[in-house]
């Protein structure tokens, strides 16, 4: 499938009928997945799921967001490879960020591989700024991976 224009993108909250589609997602970008598992808990509990879908309801990306006390907490926002720097990411982020100003949340917090230099550069143009680190935060294939701790007030 050829990327979309942005007016042919539809967002719209996670529901488990989208879940198979996400998984599929999921597995073509990460070494180590999450889990349908994970998924259905995230949904579960009500964390702010979201997905864009083409015109025909195929899911080209998604993103998860837990809030609660005044913090939101970013746990993924992924993109299908074939749908890679049209822009996807930086619309997700947009959403998660105006979904947490209306919640009145005042910081935002997610980890980033110390490796994802493009997720970094995302998140700064956002204003987002590096808190701290995790020392091995991620599974990687030689064992685990640094994450940045990064914020951003609102």
């Amino acid at each position: 499938m050829s990327a979309l224009a942005q007016d042919m993108w539809r967002l719209h909250p996670m529901h488990p009928e989208h879940l198979p589609q996400v998984l599929e997602v999921e597995q073509a970008s990460y070494e180590f997945p999450w889990t349908d598992g994970i998924f259905r808990d995230c949904l579960r509990v009500g964390y702010s799921a979201w997905v864009v879908t083409d015109t025909v309801g195929e899911v080209m990306a998604y993103a998860l967001m837990s809030m609660a006390v005044g913090e939101a907490h970013i746990l993924n926002i992924c993109v299908a490879p074939e749908h890679r720097r049209i822009g996807l990411a930086r619309f997700l982020l947009k959403h998660l960020i105006m979904t947490a100003r209306a919640a009145d949340v005042t910081l935002v917090l997610l980890e980033v591989r110390i490796s994802n230099a493009e997720a970094q550069t995302l998140y700064a143009d956002f204003g987002f700024r590096q808190l701290g680190r995790r020392p091995r935060y991620y599974p990687a294939r030689d064992g685990r991976e640094d994450a940045l701790v990064l914020g951003l007030d609102l």
